[in-house]
């Protein structure tokens, strides 16, 4: 099985969830290049990890982290943030 296979439209993001615990779950992300993951709060602590491709997260407190494969970002909880595709990139969302 690949992570690509959970997204077979092609829309610029798609969000799957991959699996639940009774405390959080994983969710598998594509952004396509030019796609943008549109602002959001998570009430939670969060781990994006980036399996390929390329992104920019971006926060309201002025963070950004280009992500490429094998680079994560820990998403603090009540900040608003977002997601640009630099490429297509598939994502781990940990939460």
């Amino acid at each position: 099985m690949n992570i690509k296979s959970f997204h077979t439209e092609e829309k610029p993001v798609s969000a799957k969830k991959l699996f639940s615990t009774t405390e959080g779950n994983v969710t598998a992300l594509q952004i396509k290049a030019n796609g943008t993951l549109k602002e959001h709060i998570t009430t939670v602590p969060a781990l994006l990890i980036c399996i390929n491709g390329n992104v920019v997260f971006k926060n309201e407190n002025g963070v950004t982290e280009n992500l490429s494969s094998g680079d994560m970002v820990n998403i603090e909880p009540n900040v608003k943030h977002w997601v640009e595709g630099i490429q297509d990139t598939q994502l781990l969302l940990i939460k």
